[in-house]
């Protein structure tokens, strides 16, 4: 039998009833949405403060508003636009970038590294209460967390790197390294928000597990400097089959 977290059916707020919220706008919070977006480029702190109000209201650490998700989705779409138009690509290949963008980069990912993390914290963090209720990590909890770290990623490889483009597709090694800084800043600030939101469960122990992670990008952006590997030419060529001359 499956853990009660990853029992998505079995109560209210649980993935079925999350995705039947996702179509209804008028049942979405975008207000509270946007503030969270501000705060977790700028005071990501403040953000999982509120899951314990959260869990004391609603009785789980999750949202049940899938406003932040479909921001998220719409944003990648509509950046998307913005890169095809930007190298006059295809109508075919639009919709392999932005399938790509938000199936794979987003969702697919999203639902590997939550149900990862979801795994390591409820096996091998949690702590055994001796007079409380015991919780487990809730998987709709790990994939809002996944939600959370990718918006500023987001807002550093894709939007900050679209209004660079034309200095970061340059030749030499200054392009390089501010394109590779920049993919390094993204990832290593999407681990941290990833520690935060587990470091916020009372019941779990050693979340700075969940930064150990971000030594590999350090290891992997050293590396690419060391051979002249620009990330953005990169990227930019493997969803958009384009190589910037």
């Amino acid at each position: 039998m499956l853990p009660a977290p990853l029992r998505f059916g079995a109560r209210r707020g649980g993935v079925p009833d999350y995705l039947r919220r996702a179509l209804k706008y008028p049942q979405m919070d975008l207000e509270y949405t946007f503030w969270q977006m501000v705060y977790l480029c700028c005071d990501p702190k403040r953000v999982y403060k509120n899951t314990s109000y959260h869990k004391q209201t609603k009785n789980q650490w999750a949202r049940d508003d899938p406003a932040f998700t479909v921001l998220c989705v719409c944003f990648l779409f509509v950046a998307a636009v913005a890169y095809a138009v930007a190298f006059r690509v295809s109508p075919g290949m639009f919709l392999r970038a932005v399938g790509g963008a938000v199936l794979l980069d987003f969702a697919l990912t999203g639902v590997v590294v939550a149900s990862a993390t979801w795994v390591i914290a409820n096996r091998y963090l949690r702590v055994n209460s001796l007079h409380g209720v015991e919780q487990e990590v809730e998987w709709m909890y790990a994939f809002d967390i996944h939600c959370n770290s990718f918006f500023p990623l987001f807002l550093l490889i894709n939007v900050t790197q679209y209004f660079f483009l034309p200095y970061l597709l340059q030749e030499g090694f200054l392009p390089v390294f501010l394109s590779n800084t920049l993919y390094l800043s993204a990832f290593v600030y999407y681990h941290y928000i990833t520690f935060l939101g587990y470091s916020a469960l009372p019941f779990l122990r050693d979340a700075v597990y969940f930064l150990y992670p971000a030594a590999i990008f350090i290891v992997l952006y050293v590396l690419s400097l060391l051979f002249g590997v620009n990330i953005t030419i990169f990227v930019i060529n493997l969803y958009f089959g384009v190589s910037p001359s």
